[in-house]
């Protein structure tokens, strides 16, 4: 008999709320959603979106506050390395991205149902 799945937590279900949200500010924005949780064994790419020739990468932070460094301050040098690794990845399976520029943005959200910050250019492929 197959292992029934756990139902989501709540955190789990804010995340997701925020992700939504994310792909919305993208699309409202005139970017053209691609995927949504892309994984690969390198790591895992919240959004990714394209307009002409731009690929944006999107990470998506929800925080409950700015406590620690908030939303943005959680994307340490090992998360980016690992979303940089993860577009690689992708960049080498999808051959017609391989033109595009590559940007990586985060959006981040401080609290639940809070305001979105978009930051461009959030960090560089290194």
């Amino acid at each position: 008999m197959p292992a029934q799945a756990r139902p989501p937590t709540a955190r789990q279900l804010a995340g997701a709320g925020a992700e939504d949200r994310a792909a919305l500010c993208l699309e409202a924005a005139g970017l053209r959603l691609l995927a949504r949780n892309y994984r690969c064994r390198m790591g895992e790419l919240d959004l990714i979106a394209a307009r002409d020739d731009l690929l944006v990468v999107a990470e998506v932070r929800l925080r409950s506050s700015a406590r620690f460094g908030g939303a943005a301050a959680s994307i340490t040098w090992k998360k980016r390395q690992r979303i940089i690794r993860a577009t690689r990845h992708l960049l080498a399976r999808e051959p017609a991205l391989q033109h595009m520029r590559v940007r990586f943005d985060a959006l981040v959200v401080e609290g639940e149902g809070a305001e979105i910050e978009w930051i461009k250019g959030a960090f560089d492929a290194q």
